[in-house]
């Protein structure tokens, strides 16, 4: 019976990962080769986030919380203002503030007021903050090196594939 469990769950996490788009949506055939392009698109990034949120939490981090410290390690040693953040997240309807509140009380982001405007708050990296970007950074390379098992001449044709279908819109 144990052994089946065992079973069951790489089962679980091998559909997940390897099965092909029909297999995961449950359908034959899709009206075009676009359409199927634009849901595997979304399958893969949905895929990509689970793999990604399972790695940081080992860490301790969400992959919002990440994206955060990163851009602030971007602008270190300066501040930036919430605004600023939220402008440069990967989801940009995440709500900067409360990503920013938990950074805060797990002391990796310090938050003061701005000198130019008292209403605003700042945000910089602390040194714990940037010692858990640095372990985060660490183990999502190790990671993707993986999953992402493209030559660069491949990963540079994705991108451009990739940044293609976004300015089409």
């Amino acid at each position: 019976m144990n052994e089946n469990r065992k079973f069951c769950k790489l089962h679980v996490c091998t559909y997940i990962c390897v099965v092909k788009l029909e297999e995961a949506l449950q359908m034959n055939t899709f009206p075009s080769q676009k359409q199927k392009a634009g849901l595997n698109l979304l399958y893969t990034a949905w895929w990509l986030k689970s793999l990604i949120s399972k790695e940081l939490k080992g860490v301790g981090i969400t992959h919002e919380q990440y994206n955060v410290l990163r851009i602030l390690k971007g602008k270190h040693p300066e501040k930036m203002c919430v605004k600023d953040i939220g402008c440069r997240m990967i989801e940009r309807s995440s709500n900067v503030p409360r990503i920013i509140d938990r950074l805060v009380a797990k002391k990796y982001v310090s938050r003061t007021n701005s000198i130019l405007d008292k209403r605003e708050t700042v945000n910089t990296l602390t040194a714990s903050g940037i010692t858990v970007l640095q372990n985060a950074t660490l183990i999502m390379e190790a990671r993707l090196k993986k999953i992402i098992a493209l030559s660069e001449q491949e990963a540079k044709q994705l991108n451009e594939l990739l940044e293609m279908y976004r300015e089409s819109e």
